[in-house]
């Protein structure tokens, strides 16, 4: 079966994000509407993320009459992740010493919110103002955020309308509880469980930015929790885990992995043919698997989304030919900028979703509105 070429290049439409002023300055010029990584649309509320930050922004729709000029904010509000979770590292004193979760993937699903972060190393830039020698030697380094090592749920619950985070719940007579995949700041369970696996193992000790171990996606089906590897890519064979995930005895804060893969281990392994790109958000759309794909090195483009179909319901572990991928739509992106990062099922009135939104890292001066508004794009889905 050949690859289906249902091809758009521009959106149809833009939301404004529009970010609280007082919250979306993080120091150093940078700002939360410049690196959104991760978005998830759930009724009238946009929760998205910026992978700098230990929090997650929530943005409420705002309709103005027949303008066609809704937004989703003025009414922002930032939840810090260490008020409902136990970050291994937790925030400290002085901001700039603060520990990224760099959360790459969010997902509703069971009333909850779910969010990984990236798992990932990282290399220090280099800087050619010291010279040569000094360059060299931040080029050397490799450092590991602690926080980064995050898999986890918070209950979400609706608040006169509003949807809101809350540590621990009672709904239909059942707690619920905020809970996190157990580990620290070296790592965790699944971290763990791939240090002895035979594709994966030796990429653990790599920079995701340099084809390491880099999970950039999360899609949520039922019990199935789809996480997508920016890196590495073999061979032009891009990477998804899938894991199950139960509470730990007595624990219900505290998650781990269940055993589905061969031989009991405890994920399984999906590999697709993406022609060499790695994957940078995942989202489930029924049975269907939806992929923003893009460079899995520190490029520019090319984007493209591909649909998995019955991608969130394999039977075992896959190869998955780009014959058996439908090549959706490519998404625009720019020279150093508009990096896409994040998507999610979209509705403008939250209602059922026929589009899909697209937020950018890295975004540039044409898409920033005001002081602290950015637009996003909105493709409709064929």
């Amino acid at each position: 079966m050949g690859v289906h070429r249902t091809v758009i290049m521009n959106a149809t439409s833009v939301v404004r994000l529009e970010f609280n002023p007082e919250r979306d300055d993080l120091g150093k010029d940078k700002a939360l509407r410049d690196g959104l990584s991760a978005a998830v649309q759930i009724g009238e509320t946009l929760w998205v993320t910026n992978d700098e930050t230990v929090s997650l922004e929530r943005l409420s729709l705002v309709k103005e009459g027949n303008t066609g000029n809704d937004s989703y904010g003025r009414q922002h509000k930032q939840f810090s992740l260490n008020d409902y979770l136990r970050l291994p590292v937790p925030p400290p004193p002085d901001p700039a010493d603060l520990e990224e979760v760099d959360v790459e993937g969010l997902g509703y699903e069971g009333g909850y919110l779910w969010l990984v972060g990236s798992h990932s190393l990282k290399r220090k830039e280099p800087t050619l103002k010291d010279g040569a020698e000094k360059a060299q030697k931040r080029l050397a380094k490799v450092r590991r955020d602690g926080n980064r090592y995050l898999l986890a749920r918070i209950p979400v619950v609706d608040s006169d309308g509003t949807y809101t985070l809350a540590k621990e719940d009672t709904q239909n007579g059942k707690k619920r509880t905020a809970a996190q995949l157990r580990g620290s700041d070296q790592g965790n369970d699944l971290t763990e469980a791939l240090r002895g696996d035979e594709h994966l193992k030796s990429f653990l000790a790599i920079p995701g930015k340099d084809n390491g171990f880099d999970i950039e996606g999360l899609a949520v089906a039922g019990e199935r929790f789809f996480m997508g590897l920016r890196g590495p890519v073999l061979c032009g064979w891009a990477v998804i885990l899938e894991v199950e995930l139960e509470e730990e005895n007595d624990q219900p804060a505290t998650l781990r992995l269940k055993a589905i893969g061969p031989n009991d281990r405890l994920y399984r392994k999906h590999f697709l043919h993406l022609g060499g790109l790695g994957i940078r958000d995942l989202c489930a759309q029924g049975s269907d698997l939806l992929i923003l794909a893009g460079p899995t090195m520190d490029l520019d483009g090319p984007v493209t989304i591909f649909r998995w179909r019955g991608g969130t319901e394999p039977e075992g572990e896959t190869m998955v030919p780009a014959g058996e991928l439908e090549r959706v739509l490519d998404v625009p992106y720019g020279q150093g900028v508009d990096h896409a990062e994040g998507m999610t099922l979209f509705s403008p009135d939250g209602g059922q979703a026929c589009s899909l939104l697209v937020v950018y890292d890295s975004a540039s001066e044409s898409r920033q509105l005001g002081e602290s508004t950015v637009a996003a794009d909105v493709f409709l889905l064929p």
